[in-house]
């Protein structure tokens, strides 16, 4: 049986220098071994209701199985995937349906949803979910690698046709996204799983963060910095140094 990780976080939220308000959440579960990061989006602040729900319906799922796996589930297990996977899969699709149901209710949460990122560390390795275009990229022996792929228009027209540097950088609705949390009663999850080394580093960001700075700069952050508050604040406030454009939220897992 593999030695459990010792495992170090810190998150870091903050509104930016272009928005009122954040509708990016966060959540350190070390109880769980679960660290997410949402970004909420809907007018009427119901955004940051949206990235609240999916934080808040995680921490409840994660609740309710780590007493009781035997608890009945809402969906149907995954044959091809393990009990923590699903558990992991199963607690997004009832945030989705918990954000789309609330949003139906409301006319003022009309369109309200949240893209979704989480790190789960369950006891052979870590899990990786996404939904959006927040991202999950693991730092290891000084390079940056993401291991998330964007459910964005943009990424959808790059994978369909290869852009141009100037092409994305010119493309009109970059912010568009196909994929995320409360846009309809059910959800499709990527997940994948990895064995992380000693040392490896996991940020987890809402594009707050990585549509200003690039993976270059993040890599030469983290390799500048051993502390992981000190690279969220610096992350942060390089972020912000190019404009701020949206709420910026990071989450390091070591």
């Amino acid at each position: 049986m593999p030695q459990p990780f010792r495992i170090e976080v810190a998150g870091e939220t903050n509104v930016g220098r272009k928005r009122n308000h954040n509708e990016d959440s966060f959540a350190i579960m070390a109880e769980f071994g679960l660290f997410l990061v949402a970004d909420g989006m809907g007018g009427h602040a119901s955004g940051e209701v949206a990235s609240k729900m999916a934080v808040d319906a995680m921490h409840e799922f994660f609740s309710q199985t780590q007493e009781d796996p035997e608890r009945t589930w809402p969906y149907k297990m995954d044959r091809s995937k393990g009990y923590e996977e699903n558990r992991l899969i199963t607690g997004i699709k009832l945030a989705n349906l918990r954000i789309y149901d609330s949003a139906q209710r409301e006319s003022k949460k009309r369109g309200m949803g949240t893209t979704f990122v989480g790190l789960f560390t369950a006891n052979d390795g870590v899990y990786v979910a996404h939904v959006g275009d927040s991202r999950c990229y693991r730092f290891r022996d000084g390079k940056l690698e993401m291991l998330t792929e964007d459910h964005s228009l943009l990424n959808d027209y790059i994978k369909m046709k290869r852009l141009t540097a100037e092409e994305i950088a010119n493309f009109p609705h970059k912010n568009v996204i196909v994929r995320a949390l409360g846009m309809k009663d059910t959800v499709k999850v990527d997940t994948r799983f990895e064995v992380p080394a000693v040392n490896d580093t996991y940020l987890l960001c809402s594009d707050g963060l990585c549509g200003p700075v690039t993976d270059d700069e993040m890599q030469q952050i983290l390799r500048d910095n051993s502390d992981l508050k000190s690279s969220c604040s610096q992350l942060i406030a390089r972020a912000n140094e190019h404009g701020g454009p949206d709420n910026i939220t990071c989450v390091l897992v070591r």
